[in-house]
């Protein structure tokens, strides 16, 4: 039997096959092969596909709650010159003149 490889975008190991393609229950990821979709895990990408660079102005799509604070980052807010990180699905930026991390799948170009 052929193992089911684990999900490439969460890490959860409860993928499964679905005639055509694997699928993550855990995070809706649907992927061919773990081949295939490592190369494409090195570009950080928002919530739509776009491709993500340096300087870009995104906007966020969920009200976010920060942790350790009680600040709430509402939907809709434009954050401005983000700077992309070591990990594709992360990017730093400054909100209300704090520095922030968030994660990609909560920002559209």
């Amino acid at each position: 039997m052929t193992e089911i490889p684990k999900c490439p975008k969460c890490g959860s190991e409860y993928t499964y096959f679905d005639g055509s393609l694997y699928v993550c229950p855990d995070c809706s990821y649907e992927f061919d092969s773990v081949e295939e979709t490592a190369e494409a895990d090195d570009v950080a990408r928002d919530s739509n596909g776009a491709e993500l660079f340096d300087g870009d102005a995104v906007t966020v799509i969920k009200d976010l709650k920060v942790k350790g604070s009680s600040m709430v980052i509402k939907r809709g807010t434009k954050v401005r010159s983000i700077r992309l990180t070591e990990n594709p699905e992360e990017v730093d930026c400054k909100i209300e003149g704090s520095s922030i991390v968030l994660k990609t799948c909560f920002l559209k170009k």
